[in-house]
């Protein structure tokens, strides 16, 4: 390390749909910015996320940038649904049209970061040296970390290994091999189907059973999409006022007080419709557990009809809540079972024993395979910023302080972490919303944030632990009568061994919104400004 460190005023820490903006608009307030990204392109999840399939589940109007009303006109999206390969050519396409990469350094991981309470600096460890910064912005995303599963063997097969995390940018051949697919989440739905159109065999391993809708992707029109966007700004304000901040198309009638017929009708016409708003076909489905299993048997029903074989439909069956963990969207799905060459295993009873040279050895019965995709998930939200070194007053480690559960403010800040921010952090409503638009939110509250304190001559910005202590107790509050808390998901950390068991996701984006809008009002209340 030299002695000279490269001083900016703000380091961002990925770049990401959070990075590029937050460098954008740090870059308007006339600040010195350098982002660090460990790919080695831009993109974040939709860098490194190329497994076949991969596809947003938000419709690619809603799940866009929205601070430039020019870039949405200038913008043509080709599917309802935007396939991984599109979105990342719209990310590329921002970083050009606001020229934002030479502020980003890519190939470039940081590992260390440590808050000197002498200079009121950050000073952050890359793999060339160190760089000092007065603000540190984290725009590592919730999904960035993949998965890799405690699987005695599991660097022992001979064979080709994959995670939908980090799928190679050549792409994998799957023509005449024999596959074995292991999760069935979102990444594992998403690209099972098409994995089983080009293998010889594909073995899916299901330990839970997951709730899918069908996204009935088409291509936009191109007269349609300039209609569309004639009205974008009132589309954008609609959402803004819906409880998760997306066009949910939310039914302001209760399930409890519909009739069967009712209830048919609106859940047949939301299936055929598509995608997630199939959640909001009712005000009460998230939290009344009569009005919740209505819409859990409908679904049911729908496997059991697009399933011949009645065994498999059975194990595809979901045991939990409808909704309780994330609703996923498919493109033939289900339908992919009554293939001949698709197996599917249930592993919920009897676990993967071993992976061995050849296969996978599950209740003393060796499956040889070719090929094992590993779609099993992210170390969410946490994961990433877990990873790094971060040390902020009297050099306590954020994992430490995090260590049974995280801690935050807003999900923007951290008690005795001063001017350090979290972009989507843990205590915001991050996955359960459109992320494009909440990243926006809290990009556009931190640089305001920013601006106040340089106009107040003020040098440092964090929350009170009184007040970071009763955040996390409202997050928990506000997720206790939702379905959602009532499941070992990843949004509990469940799915990682030894993880903390702590919702971390707000829900309701529109009061989350009013509560930032009330802590700025007050004066940033709950906060401590020197």
């Amino acid at each position: 390390m030299s002695d000279k460190l490269s001083e900016y005023d703000a380091v961002i820490v990925g770049a990401g749909f959070s990075g590029l903006y937050m460098l954008y608009r740090l870059r308007e307030q006339g600040l010195t910015v350098r982002v660090f990204e460990a790919a080695g392109g831009i993109g974040g999840t939709w860098y490194w996320n190329r497994y076949p399939g991969a596809r947003c589940d938000a419709e690619s109007m809603e799940y866009s940038y929205e601070f430039s009303s020019e870039v949405q006109q200038e913008w043509e999206w080709t599917d309802r649904y935007a396939k991984q390969a599109e979105i990342l050519e719209y990310i590329e396409y921002i970083a050009d049209r606001f020229e934002l990469r030479d502020g980003i350094q890519l190939n470039t991981r940081v590992s260390e970061m440590a808050f000197d309470e002498e200079t009121n600096r950050w000073t952050l460890r890359i793999p060339d040296g160190a760089v000092s910064a007065k603000y540190c912005i984290m725009a590592t995303g919730c999904l960035s970390s993949f998965n890799k599963p405690d699987i005695e063997g599991i660097d022992s097969f001979s064979g080709e290994a994959y995670y939908t995390g980090r799928w190679p940018h050549e792409g994998v051949d799957f023509e005449g091999k024999r596959v074995a697919v292991i999760g069935t989440g979102s990444s594992g739905i998403q690209s099972i189907p098409v994995i089983a159109e080009q293998a010889a065999h594909l073995h899916v391993f299901q330990r839970t059973a997951n709730y899918s809708i069908p996204a009935h992707n088409w291509k936009w029109d191109p007269a349609a999409q300039r209609r569309f966007k004639a009205g974008y700004d009132a589309f954008r304000e609609r959402n803004h006022q819906s409880l998760l901040g997306a066009n949910m198309r939310e039914h302001d009638r209760c399930a409890a007080d519909a009739t069967p017929e009712e209830l048919e009708k609106e859940y047949q016409a939301r299936w055929e419709a598509g995608g997630l708003p199939f959640l909001a076909s009712f005000a009460d489905l998230l939290f009344n557990p009569e009005a919740n299993k209505t819409a859990g048997d409908f679904v049911k029903r729908k496997i059991r009809e697009i399933v011949k074989d009645s065994e498999v439909a059975e194990l595809l069956i979901p045991k939990n809540e409808f909704g309780c963990k994330r609703l996923c969207v498919d493109s033939g799905y289900y339908e992919t079972f009554n293939r001949a060459n698709v197996t599917l295993v249930d592993i919920s009873a009897t676990p993967i024993e071993e992976i061995t040279a050849s296969g996978l050895m599950i209740d003393g019965k060796n499956y040889d395979v070719d090929v094992i995709v590993f779609a099993t998930g992210f170390d969410a939200m946490t994961g990433t910023l877990n990873r790094i070194d971060v040390r902020g007053r009297g050099g306590q480690a954020l994992k430490e302080k995090w260590s049974a559960g995280p801690l935050t403010y807003l999900g923007i800040s951290v008690a005795g972490f001063p001017n350090f921010f979290t972009i989507s952090g843990p205590g915001s409503p991050s996955v359960l919303s459109v992320m494009t638009h909440t990243i926006e939110q809290h990009v556009n509250w931190i640089s305001d944030c920013v601006a106040y304190l340089q106009e107040h001559d003020l040098e440092t910005i964090e929350p009170t632990r009184e007040a970071e202590g009763a955040w996390v107790e409202h997050v928990t509050e506000v997720a206790k009568p939702t379905v959602f808390y009532k499941a070992n998901s990843w949004y509990m950390g469940a799915n990682i061994p030894g993880k903390p068991s702590v919702f971390m996701p707000y829900f309701g984006v529109l009061s989350y919104v009013e509560k930032c809008n009330e802590v700025v009002e007050r004066g940033y209340e709950g906060f401590l400004l020197d």
